[in-house]
């Protein structure tokens, strides 16, 4: 048992115990890219579903609705039509491996294709640790003792200001780096201003020079930027944001190629707004050629129900993806592997980013006594409380269960109302003691529970009921993770030794108990 299980036993349980969300007016929801591919794809391959073997003629329909599922999704008609003839001759000329449900074989040809599609079987650009989940492009760094610098290059509103800021954050806090960011956009009212915050909040020092709108000289600045770097023994990376420009605006595509001429940036990396749907590839093809890109940063992944930029950049322009935008916050951003990002497209999770995630949060020692107990049915409300925030840390609820295998497809509105429901769960733990929140029997059994109980609800300024609830829900959550951590079906009745005893030892405890009654008991 891991950090990343107890993640997922606390997902399942929250959602389990969420009310159903009444019915409501339909209304406008926001359709995330992934969600939607995911599902279509999935449909795809249901419909191969019990049958015996693949053929032309039981993947015809599976084929026409990954190929419409792709194009919806904006992806490059080309890259497209490239994917489903692969698909189509590893389904039908492949080897066939016995035993195989031919849904399952096929889902994992078109994982493959999708992973090749971004990158991941290049040898040339990806490197990584063991598994071809940790396999991604990572940044080339200089080794010569000299600031290694990042140019920032993309179109209008793409977000490189907020990209340049995350990149720094991660670079410091991941990575160990020490970084710099140059300010080079002269032409966006307030973009240095911007620059200035963003680097106060994730503390991170910001070059920048004071000039009249539309007057600075964005040459100059990235050349002064990076004398100032080399003079400093604080930095050892350079980031530098430009002005976000039309492709046709020959002005600024020079102006931008100047800007690269007297940094000699190790890295070019394009800022693009996965949401541009299928132009994205024709826009990294002609930044390309105007500054040889290394690499691209993908943001706003977790927008509408677009986002084929994501499949179509590497394949059209040879360059690699190299980060992805997952969210608003500073935090939001992540390296790209396309494994990974393969099999959430596919719905199979992300249970490597998932761990990876967790680690950052939480120690070893402490996840393994935290599991300890879980498995013992002796989980406390500061464990719970601990899970709920590494879940908040993560984005949301409905975040991380997309994560975890077989759980992508929750519904959005149980979800939605399951971290409502924690919200009043934590805000009634916060009310209890220390103590109470070490140990649930003071709360849950001792003489003094339900006076504990209304003291707690009034802390926490909800109605005797409100606690009373949750102490019932607690306990029906601490079993259910018991039962699901040894593998046990959750929702099976409960047998004859599921009484008051929640668990072995509670039970051995209550036999004693009994027999030493028996004992004592007659004419002393």
């Amino acid at each position: 048992m891991t950090r990343w299980h107890a993640l997922l036993l606390t997902c399942a349980c929250a959602a389990a115990f969420a009310p159903t969300p009444p019915p409501r007016a339909p209304r406008q929801t926001k359709v995330y890219f992934f969600d939607k591919l995911a599902e279509s794809i999935k449909g795809a391959t249901d419909l191969l579903s019990g049958k015996s073997r693949m053929t032309e003629a039981n993947t015809k329909g599976a084929l026409r609705d990954i190929r419409r599922a792709l194009l919806d999704a904006d992806v490059s008609k080309v890259v497209v039509d490239d994917l489903v003839e692969r698909v189509t001759k590893n389904a039908l000329g492949g080897e066939v491996t016995e035993g195989v449900d031919p849904s399952q074989q096929f889902v994992k040809i078109v994982y493959d294709e999708l992973k090749r599609a971004m990158g991941g079987d290049d040898e040339a650009l990806m490197s990584g640790g063991e598994g071809e989940q940790s396999v991604r492009a990572e940044l080339e760094y200089r080794e010569d003792g000299k600031p290694t610098v990042v140019l920032l290059c993309g179109l209008q509103g793409a977000g490189k200001t907020t990209a340049a800021a995350k990149l720094a954050l991660r670079l410091q806090q991941e990575e160990g780096r020490k970084p710099l960011l140059v300010a080079a956009d002269v032409y966006r009212p307030a973009a240095v201003e911007q620059l200035k915050l963003l680097g106060e909040q994730v503390g991170v020092p910001v070059y920048a020079e004071d000039f009249e709108p539309g007057q600075g000289n964005a040459v100059a600045i990235a050349e002064r930027g990076l004398k100032e770097a080399q003079a400093r023994d604080d930095v050892d990376v350079v980031v530098v944001d430009t002005a976000g420009r039309q492709v046709i605006e020959a002005d600024l595509m020079r102006e931008l190629r100047d800007v690269r001429q007297v940094t000699q940036p190790d890295e070019t990396l394009l800022v693009l707004d996965a949401m541009t749907g299928q132009a994205a590839a024709g826009v990294a093809k002609q930044f390309d050629d105007a500054v040889p890109l290394t690499g691209a940063v993908l943001t706003k992944l977790d927008g509408d129900a677009r986002g084929g930029a994501a499949l179509s950049v590497r394949a059209v322009c040879g360059r690699p993806i190299k980060y992805v935008g997952v969210g608003e916050r500073v935090q939001d951003l992540e390296p790209f592997f396309p494994a990974r990002m393969a099999s959430r497209i596919l719905g199979m999770g992300d249970v490597v980013s998932l761990v990876e995630k967790a680690e950052r949060l939480q120690s070893k020692d402490d996840a393994a006594s935290q599991m300890e107990r879980i498995v013992a049915g002796k989980a406390t409300f500061d464990d719970f409380l601990e899970q709920t925030k590494m879940m908040a840390s993560m984005g949301n609820l409905q975040n991380v269960a997309k994560m975890m295998p077989g759980m992508g497809g929750l519904d959005a509105g149980k979800l939605s109302e399951a971290e409502a429901r924690i919200k009043i769960q934590e805000s009634l733990i916060m009310s209890m003691t220390p103590a109470e929140r070490r140990d649930p029997d003071l709360v849950i059994r001792s003489k003094s529970a339900l006076s504990r109980q209304r003291r707690i609800a009034r802390g926490a300024g909800r109605d005797a009921d409100a606690s009373r609830r949750f102490v019932s829900e607690f306990q029906q959550m601490r079993t259910m993770m018991q039962k699901m951590a040894a593998g046990q079906n959750p929702n099976a009745p409960p047998g004859p030794e599921d009484g008051p005893a929640l668990n072995r030892a509670a039970r051995r405890t209550k036999k004693k108990k009994s027999k030493k009654k028996k004992l004592t008991a007659g004419f002393g």
